[in-house]
């Protein structure tokens, strides 16, 4: 177990922190149960890859989530290990029992909530977050204060959720978008405000509802907010989190913000998960996706072959992916040139236009791009005058 100075340590390295969930928020998805094993191995990628703060799981919840909390408190990690918890003391001291560094410590912000899920009071909400954030802080612990519901509450009580967190010792506080229907201009004038008016820590914990949690996270971390709640692949409640990979790339790369975290772990780490959760990675999943970077468009695989920067915002080996040039229905002189120029085949220009014709013609009967060696083959059907794929001989 760290100390709390040992943490904060950790979580002031980088301009960006990453909290990551996976363990926690990403497991609630729907249908996704994770082995204590796999728990034990994504918290392993999860720290092999930088990032600053584990929420391994829900001490309160006992049984194997207990045990696998309190055994990946264990680990020897160089992240900090955080324990999630109702506001309530005997969800706290379970988390404690755990032997964490850190805890997060939720409640209702929204009127919607206090009145129809919790059917208390403002008042109560604040006494609770007191009570319970002060008894957190008595055991030595690194405290999140999430508010839960943050999106829809209303400004000038969530700035005094905020406050009365501060004053009972939190470090930092959640907002958290939890029904995924934050904006991301609002977003920003929202987390400006706590950010002015608190000076307290800001964490954006965004769902993808609207398929807008990328952008609300991005949107805080420009109004002054240094945490990402995130998870790998974006897994979580309903349609998800905001996805680890998305996030660190963005804050890094649009930004030029340090997160800490090695893009190179981003795919193996993300691999394990969709292995684990049973949810495949999609070809066109930004960052990930084996075709982040294929190119058949004749215009774009042009201008690829030409140099890449014309069509890639980074080069597609930071992550540990390749880049493919697609031979297909879209496909320009260029890129069948290009292709058969690697097997010292020169084509001329009316040889080109030939072929490209033929390459369009069966890619759209096979409903598929060509590969490489199929183009040799048709190449050579051409030369010698032949067309097994012309149907009306």
């Amino acid at each position: 177990m760290k100390t709390i100075d040992e943490v904060k340590d950790i979580l002031k390295k980088y301009d960006v922190c990453v909290c990551d969930t996976t363990l926690r928020d990403g497991e609630q998805a729907a249908e996704i149960v994770f082995s204590n094993v796999e728990k034990y191995r994504i918290a392993q990628l999860l720290d092999e890859a930088g990032v600053q703060q584990i929420e391994a799981g829900i001490p309160a919840m006992g049984a194997d989530e207990k045990k696998a909390v309190k055994h990946i408190a264990h680990m020897k990690l160089n992240a900090s290990v955080l324990g999630w918890n109702r506001a309530n003391i005997d969800d706290i001291n379970t988390s404690i029992d755990c032997d964490v560094d850190s805890v997060a410590i939720s409640l209702s912000s929204s009127d919607i909530h206090i009145e129809h899920k919790l059917k208390k009071s403002r008042e109560w909400v604040l006494e609770q977050i007191d009570k319970c954030v002060s008894h957190a802080k008595a055991h030595g612990l690194y405290v999140s204060c999430n508010g839960e519901d943050a999106s829809r509450a209303d400004m000038d009580f969530l700035i005094e959720f905020v406050k009365t967190a501060k004053a009972a010792g939190a470090d930092r506080f959640r907002y958290c978008d939890t029904i995924g229907r934050e904006d991301p201009f609002t977003c920003a004038e929202r987390i400006g405000r706590i950010r002015k008016e608190t000076g307290m820590e800001v964490e954006m914990h965004t769902h993808d509802d609207f398929g807008m949690a990328t952008a609300n996270c991005i949107a805080g971390v420009k109004a002054g907010a240094r945490f990402l709640s995130t998870t790998v692949l974006g897994i979580g409640e309903r349609a998800g989190n905001t996805p680890l990979e998305e996030a660190v790339m963005t804050c890094q790369h649009l930004f030029g913000k340090n997160t800490g975290i090695d893009p190179l772990k981003l795919k193996p780490l993300a691999e394990f998960v969709s292995i684990a959760s049973r949810r495949p990675i999609p070809l066109s999943k930004s960052i990930l996706g084996a075709n982040c970077f294929a190119h058949e468009a004749g215009i774009h695989a042009d201008g690829i072959i030409k140099d890449a920067k014309n069509y890639e915002p980074y080069d597609p080996h930071e992550v540990g992916l390749e880049r493919k040039i697609v031979i297909g229905k879209h496909s320009g002189r260029n890129t069948i040139v290009t292709d058969l120029s690697h097997r010292g085949i020169k084509l001329s220009d009316q040889e080109a236009v030939d072929l490209l014709e033929r390459v369009r013609k069966i890619a759209v009967k096979l409903h598929r791009s060509i590969s490489s060696d199929e183009l040799l083959v048709m190449y050579n059907d051409m030369i010698a005058g032949e067309d097994p794929f012309d149907d009306e001989k």
